[in-house]
């Protein structure tokens, strides 16, 4: 006798609808995180206005302009190299590909002339353009925003009283989706907190003025600390180095890899004229920030000095200077072997003549490589841009200046160079395919020349 089993089919035909009810709960959800999101994102445009002529600003407030706007390193990404002040189309290659800077001069239709000072101040403090857009953080906002507003008016004034340049901003080159800029809202509620700055009550007045300088206007940060994967500093290795456009920018702190330490005078020397004694002459990047930091007033220049030195506590090692000095210039005077090998000769015939020393100590427009951090830091990159493109006359000592090798030597050449002076001028471990990171490096500039 066949047995037959009931079927509860009651479950199975409410099971329709249930999951319809789930799917209209998880639209409606979506729905209203999209609309929460809008709703942040949006920013409302300012209404254009009349460009301030040059006479609606005192002289002193856009010679003030002009210093701060410099020491802000304004022109150095807002100009490439043989354009317009100003006018943008600076590529900044980044982790979400290239950058390009914008159009800042006073050009009504292609640059910021119709922009108020409000619209000025909300993008200096908040990152959004006048239109309403957010800005990429590129665009140091979140540095800018603790400027004061005495501060920022003053850029402002020297910015609109520039010449006009009538050109197009070049568009970036980002892959979807993290070229939509409505997403930078997301960003800024992860990663953004804008605030003035805030005077450190158990520091000298001077090393407040050198932290407001550094961390608002020159954001030194923005440059020498480790990003992550969304772009953003990471605040538990602030100042320990990063790379920056194929440079690599070394760390303020004492894990700097130079063995003499940055003491006051060594950077106040660095930073004021791109030359230190036992550290090199600022090149790549760095060049334009020491030429615009030239520009701060004697004491603003000290209080910078004040709180950088006090990121790596240099002056506190000063008394190893001496020894480490000594050490470099014998490892210079005991090769007798350099033209043993590849390397060695090669740094013999084209770099010994002017990288020349002899104890007691070292020349400023000779640069000991022993003790320049180029050798000494776990990325090569520095070393190969400088051997590669050399020094030019408006960077480093006044005229003195280095060739660039990139016509002369082929890869191979710099890596032997590089790997040469790695081994005998350092107790570092060795560099790893030097070869194929010249390559890379010399495709990179080849790019940004065509």
């Amino acid at each position: 006798m066949r047995q037959e089993t009931t079927v509860d089919r009651s479950h199975h035909a409410g099971t329709p609808g249930r999951i319809k009810r789930v799917a209209l709960w998880l639209v409606a959800v979506a729905a209203i995180g999209l609309g929460a999101f809008a709703a942040l994102a949006w920013k409302p445009a300012i209404a254009e206005g009349p460009t301030p002529p040059a006479t609606s600003f005192p002289p002193a407030v856009i010679a003030q302009g002009a210093r701060l706007a410099a020491a802000g390193f304004c022109e150095g990404c807002h100009t490439i190299a043989g354009g317009k002040p100003l006018a943008g189309g600076y590529a900044m290659n980044t982790g979400f590909r290239t950058i390009y800077s914008t159009n800042i001069s006073p050009d009504r239709e292609t640059g910021i002339g119709a922009w108020t000072e409000e619209a000025f101040r909300r993008a200096m403090r908040e990152g959004v353009a006048r239109d309403g857009s957010h800005l990429f953080p590129a665009f140091p906002f979140d540095h800018f925003n603790q400027l004061s507003d005495e501060d920022i008016h003053a850029i402002y004034a020297y910015v609109m009283t520039r010449a006009p340049v009538h050109q197009p901003d070049h568009p970036n080159d980002m892959p979807f989706p993290f070229g939509i800029r409505a997403l930078q809202a997301g960003w800024k509620l992860l990663f953004f907190h804008p605030a003035r700055f805030v005077a450190i009550s158990d520091e000298s007045a001077r090393w407040n003025r050198g932290a407001y300088l550094a961390e608002g206007l020159s954001h030194c940060s923005a440059c020498h600390t480790p990003r992550g994967i969304l772009g953003q500093e990471l605040s538990t290795r602030r100042y320990q180095g990063a790379s920056v456009d194929a440079w690599f920018a070394p760390a303020l702190t004492a894990s700097n890899a130079s063995p003499v330490p940055w003491t006051s005078d060594e950077l106040h020397r660095y930073l004021t004229t791109g030359i230190s004694k036992y550290h090199g002459t600022a090149a790549g990047p760095m060049a334009s920030v020491s030429r615009g930091l030239a520009s701060l007033a004697p004491e603003d220049q000290q209080a910078l000095v004040t709180y950088i030195e006090s990121l790596g506590a240099g002056d506190s090692r000063a008394d190893t200077t001496g020894r480490s000095v000594a050490t470099a210039l014998e490892a210079d005077t005991a090769d007798h072997q350099r033209t043993d090998s590849p390397g060695g000769r090669l740094f013999a015939t084209a770099c010994a003549s002017c990288h020349y020393n002899r104890a007691p100590d070292v020349l400023p427009n000779r640069p000991d490589l022993g003790l320049n951090s180029a050798v000494q830091l776990d990325d090569p990159s520095n070393l190969i841009h400088v051997v590669l493109e050399g020094i030019d006359a408006k960077d480093g000592a006044p005229g003195v200046v280095m060739p660039g090798f990139a016509r002369g030597m082929s890869d191979q050449d710099v890596a032997l160079i590089a790997s040469y002076l790695r081994a005998t001028r350092t107790q570092q471990p060795p560099w790893s395919d030097l070869a194929g990171q010249v390559a890379r490096i010399r495709a990179q500039k080849d790019g940004e020349s065509r």
